[in-house]
């Protein structure tokens, strides 16, 4: 076997983390029993003991190669952020300097709030914000071309507390649906589960294509999307690339990335082909909710990192080319004890099982009342040219629950309990040489939003690019709500056991219009949702006022996951990521029309011009009826463009100069948009016309059919 193909997973997996084993192994015995029961059970960390902590975090890095150390955050700007300290002191009378790191640099940081997304709650004057420790999940080091630097998990909050970041709100949420969760336990009878925490798996889709074709396309570049670009005779139609074979570039760069996570604890599980060319996936076991938000950020930074080292380009975009399928990240959120039972897993006989089912009952209820919210989560700019597509889930949310529980929860509705559950029947292939094996007692329903899958939920619309912080928080709150408001009924009540089924029947009934399982892409399913009153946010503009409704505002101050300040600020800093997106974009297809493609037809009419004119004087006679009408045409769809690019800096020159907002994100979703779209018709037209060789960009067919 070739040498460098032989890696042992067990011995390379997570030595580039400072994990619970390596703390075991360095730390005092009391220092690890009180970071333990800190990391467990909460609490403040004295600065004595960080101290030994951080000691030992610096003197295992140092033997990792690391020369310094960062705060590594997640600001609202969509990616990680970080600054760099070495680990030196000042020199001493020798000239010598000491490595030191000391448990106040290890427990907060500063960074400059002002100079972040704030929404208002920073102005630049008001600069100071700090980074928090997150114990909770393990530092790790990055080792690069630029060395190895020891990471450490962090919060970021604002000089008054108010959160600037994915990390605070998710940290809140988490101890919200926790503690709800444990009371609802405790009714159950469960006296010895200590914690529950949400568990989350977050599979990733990704596109690859080849550098020197990216660096040639200036709208990806400037937008992670091309602007322009006319489909290729052969898209995805043939369903051929889905799980196909994986090419050895693609295997060799999939492999490096695997290694990679692997050293830094992410366990990297399942990779294949996705549907459209050139795209993959990517999927790895579950990790407690922080922990997995945390690794996804290194999922995303280690894809396009590696790829570059392979002569390619990691597109996260979730809609990178028009016509094909876009990427998105399925969100996989259940709710686990620290022994070790999920509240999701139905068991045998689900209708027999009253916790599961007030669980469940209480899921819907929380996704029906805050359905706009849950849909607020996962809005994006690029999402929006995914969602509602035969490709991904609709912009309605909806939960599929499949035949068994639906009709459990049927049985209740209409008695008042359950006395059966479908069974999952014998599944023959037809082959004497195949098994036959038992059916799961309900199919998959990859339209579906929000789908029950066996012991967790799935929320399928989270953008490929985001992080799933945002999802999460709003899972874990909505739930935290549905929980208390059950528990405050139990608590008081005479009879538990006909509590409970009353509950059950009441949560069923009340929310039965947010079960769908049927086909999510048809349009009888929309008109449908409009029926049952299912809010329809088709745009990212529609969806961003869901986190200041009054019930929005009610929910998070109720848990303490954000203030109304907090809230407003994400409002607005979503605003503004909105129109500043499609300003980038909308000046990137003007500056590329006008550099690139008007000059392109232009050389290409006048050699076409020439050739008719070279023809004429050699042969009056030739017919040239062909190349005179191609050179109307394409006169004609160059005109076209001159005209859409006109109008297109117009409107985004007005857009450009209204005030900050709701009404500027409106006009760039209603005017800027337009004026896009009217641009690319002509040129992607002149795309099909002009000689291939004139053309100033890689095809669509160059880019996801030649990697």
């Amino acid at each position: 076997m070739n040498e460098n193909l032989r890696i042992n997973v067990s011995e390379i997996f997570g030595e580039n983390v400072f994990n619970d084993s390596v703390m075991q192994a360095r730390l005092p015995k009391k220092v690890y029993s009180k970071l333990h029961q800190i990391i467990a059970e909460g609490g403040e960390l004295d600065i004595e003991t960080a101290d030994v902590i951080a000691h030992e975090m610096k003197e295992w890095a140092i033997e990792k190669g690391a020369t310094h150390f960062t705060h590594w955050f997640q600001p609202l700007t969509g990616v990680t952020a970080e600054k760099h300290d070495s680990f030196i002191t000042a020199p001493m009378d020798s000239g010598k300097v000491l490595m030191s790191f000391s448990g106040k640099e290890l427990i907060k940081g500063e960074a400059d709030a002002s100079s972040f997304p704030s929404g208002g709650l920073r102005a630049t004057f008001e600069a100071r914000g700090y980074t928090a420790w997150d114990c909770t999940s393990p530092a790790f080091v990055r080792q690069d071309a630029g060395g190895a630097t020891l990471c450490i998990p962090t919060a970021f909050c604002s000089y008054t507390g108010e959160a600037l970041d994915q990390k605070t709100p998710l940290l809140r949420s988490m101890q919200a649906v926790g503690e709800q969760s444990l009371r609802l336990l405790r009714l159950f009878g469960n006296t010895t589960s200590k914690k529950v925490t949400p568990s989350v798996g977050a599979e990733q889709e990704y596109f690859l294509v080849d550098r020197e074709k990216y660096l040639k396309r200036k709208d990806l570049v400037f937008t992670g999307r091309t602007l322009f670009g006319a489909m290729p005779p052969k898209g995805q139609e043939m369903d051929d690339h889905y799980f196909g074979s994986i090419r050895e570039r693609i295997a060799a760069y999939m492999k490096d990335v695997d290694v990679e996570l692997w050293k830094l604890g992410v366990t990297s599980k399942t990779e294949h082909n996705e549907a459209a060319p050139a795209q993959h996936e990517m999927a790895p076991i579950y990790a407690e909710c922080n922990v997995a938000v945390d690794h996804n950020q290194l999922v995303m930074e280690t894809l396009k990192k590696v790829a570059g080292r392979h002569g390619l380009q990691c597109l996260l975009h979730e809609k990178p080319f028009d016509g094909v399928n876009g990427s998105g990240k399925h969100n996989n959120w259940s709710l686990t004890t620290d022994d070790g039972i999920n509240l999701l897993d139905p068991g045998k006989k689900p209708h027999e099982n009253a916790q599961f089912l007030l669980v469940l009952a209480c899921v819907l209820k929380a996704v029906d009342k805050h359905a706009g919210l849950l849909r607020a989560s996962a809005a994006d700019v690029g999402n929006d040219h995914r969602l509602g597509a035969h490709e991904a889930p609709p912009a309605i949310i909806s939960v599929y629950l499949g035949e068994q529980l639906e009709d459990i929860l049927a049985q209740y509705m209409e008695k008042g309990a359950a006395t059966h559950s479908i069974k999952g029947e014998g599944l023959s292939t037809g082959v004497k040489t195949l098994p036959d094996f038992r059916k799961d007692a309900a199919d998959r329903n990859r339209t579906s939003p929000f789908a029950f899958t066996g012991n967790k939920f799935e929320f399928r619309m989270v953008g490929s690019q985001d992080s799933v912080a945002q999802s999460n928080v709003i899972l874990n709150t909505i739930v935290a709500e549905a929980f208390a408001e059950a528990c405050d009924v139990l608590e008081n009540a005479e009879d538990f056991d006909a509590a409970v089924h009353s509950l059950i029947q009441e949560y069923a009934q009340a929310h039965e219009r947010i079960i769908f399982n049927g086909d999510g892409y048809s349009e009888e399913w929309v008109e449908e949702a409009a029926r049952r009153g299912l809010p329809n946010l088709e745009c990212m503009v529609d969806a961003i006022p869901e986190y200041v409704a009054p019930a929005s505002v009610e929910l998070f101050e109720k848990f303490g996951v954000f203030s109304r300040s907090e809230l407003e600020s994400r409002m607005e800093i979503e605003y503004e990521i909105y129109a500043k997106t499609l300003n980038i974009e909308a000046k990137a297809m003007i500056d590329i029309a006008t550099k690139q493609i008007v000059p392109a037809v232009i050389r290409y009419t006048t050699v076409l011009a020439d050739s008719i004119n070279s023809v004429k004087a050699a042969c009056p006679e030739a017919p040239v009826n062909v190349q005179i009408s191609l050179l109307k045409e394409t006169s004609k769809c160059l005109e076209e463009t001159k005209e859409a690019m006109v109008k297109l800096q117009d409107v985004t020159e007005k857009a450009f100069r209204m005030e900050r907002g709701a009404a500027q994100a409106r006009y760039y979703r209603d005017e800027v948009n337009a004026a896009m779209e009217q641009l690319r018709d002509p040129v992607d037209k002149l795309e099909m016309i002009v000689d291939k060789s004139m053309w100033p960009m890689p095809s669509y067919g160059d880019l996801i059919f030649e990697v």
